[in-house]
């Protein structure tokens, strides 16, 4: 009995001291990520590259913009993509499902995904594709535009409503929307592909991976800059640049590990997370920024992302 009464008084004695003092990472006075709730932002812009691993693109000199980025704001340095084709993973970016098996997917998306959701809640949405054929366009390929990094021109929300298709525009729009200052709640950016890494860019016959990064890291500046800099944008938004994949030998997390990067006036600067995380976890996000309860499929129970805020 003596025993038995040390062991339940040094146990007590034990829980005492873990509630105060220095505490554990799961209390309320230091949430985890899991816990913490996601920061509210008047708007959220989502920017995806093509095909490039984590270590071509964290550090390389031939990316002075996106480094600059990477550096002043946070990035995520343990991020996955989940499949290998493309298509695969901007449908878990928009639907939390995989959805196809390769790029040649041609069927309808009737599942639940970021148009369904966001509408439900009131919010506005649209998609800036550069060198799209005209505004509402959700037919096949017109290179450089590809339809296969355009998810939301498979999703019957939009296919079925002529309303929503016209939220799918060309990028010149957005430099018409940055002078007005109206955009919308979510924001979707396609570069083509001459710009996403993914092919050489304009006047090139043949190239090396190197004259595709410095192509995109160029593009970047020029369309950011003035995104960043406005003023609707410093006030509460946030930009999240990722890529759809790596390259096609990276296995790890499924479409291996790629870099995704956090921008905005509510981000913590110079932040680098170690966490595991995968598109889903950027699909979550990017409702509960918005205040939208709905989360499509793997997002609804995917990591959050609060860490990365102030």
């Amino acid at each position: 009995m003596k025993i038995a009464s040390w062991i339940l008084l040094f146990s007590s004695m034990t829980l005492l001291s873990s509630g105060c003092g220095g505490g554990s990472s799961n209390s309320p006075s230091n949430p985890s990520p899991d816990i913490r709730p996601t920061p509210q932002s008047a708007h959220v812009f989502i920017l995806v590259g093509e095909n490039q691993q984590y270590s071509d693109i964290i550090g390389n000199s031939l990316l002075p913009y996106l480094n600059g980025l990477a550096t002043s704001n946070a990035l995520a340095t343990n991020y996955f993509a989940n499949a290998h084709n493309s298509l695969l993973d901007y449908f878990m970016l928009t639907t939390g499902q995989t959805i196809a098996t390769d790029d040649n997917y041609t069927g309808t998306v009737t599942d639940n995904n970021v148009v369904r959701a966001l509408s439900a809640a009131g919010k506005t949405w649209r998609v800036y594709a550069e060198s799209l054929p005209s505004t509402g366009y959700t037919g096949a390929n017109v290179l450089p535009y590809v339809k296969d990094h355009n998810a939301f021109t498979y999703f019957s929300d939009v296919l079925n409503d002529q309303n929503q298709a016209a939220n799918i525009v060309d990028l010149n729009r957005l430099t018409a929307d940055i002078a007005s200052g109206q955009f919308a709640d979510y924001s979707f950016i396609i570069p083509n592909q001459n710009h996403n890494s993914h092919d050489c860019p304009v006047g090139f016959a043949a190239c090396a991976n190197e004259d595709k990064l410095a192509a995109m890291d160029s593009w970047l500046k020029q369309q950011l800059t003035p995104l960043l800099a406005s003023s609707i944008f410093q006030q509460n938004s946030v930009l999240i640049i990722t890529f759809d994949e790596s390259v096609v030998t990276d296995l790890s997390g499924g479409g291996g590990k790629v870099a995704t990067i956090f921008v905005g006036p509510q981000v913590k600067p110079g932040f680098r997370s170690t966490k595991r995380y995968q598109h889903q976890s950027t699909l979550r996000f990017t409702m509960e920024t918005l205040g939208v309860s709905d989360l499509p499929g793997a997002a609804a129970t995917a990591p959050r992302m609060s860490e990365f805020f102030k």
